[in-house]
């Protein structure tokens, strides 16, 4: 049986949350921190996003949730 890191769907899901997780985190930072879009601190927002991601990507690595299901 192979581990679950081996395989494609999950680092497919993972990427998939963590550029969500992104995202959402981006919009947020953006929305809070709003004094007008010009002004905006763009490698602040792309920072707090990019840790957000990170953070995703750690703890979907690190949840063993339940154990695999042997292929039929």
């Amino acid at each position: 049986m192979a581990s679950k890191y081996a395989s494609k769907e999950f680092w497919t899901q993972t990427m998939d949350r963590a550029i969500s997780t992104f995202a959402q985190a981006a919009v947020g930072s953006i929305v809070v921190g709003t004094t007008g879009l010009l002004t905006l601190d763009f490698a602040t927002v792309g920072s707090i996003a990019g840790a957000a991601a990170l953070a995703s990507v750690l703890q979907s690595v690190a949840f063993r949730g339940a154990p695999d299901k042997p292929e039929s």
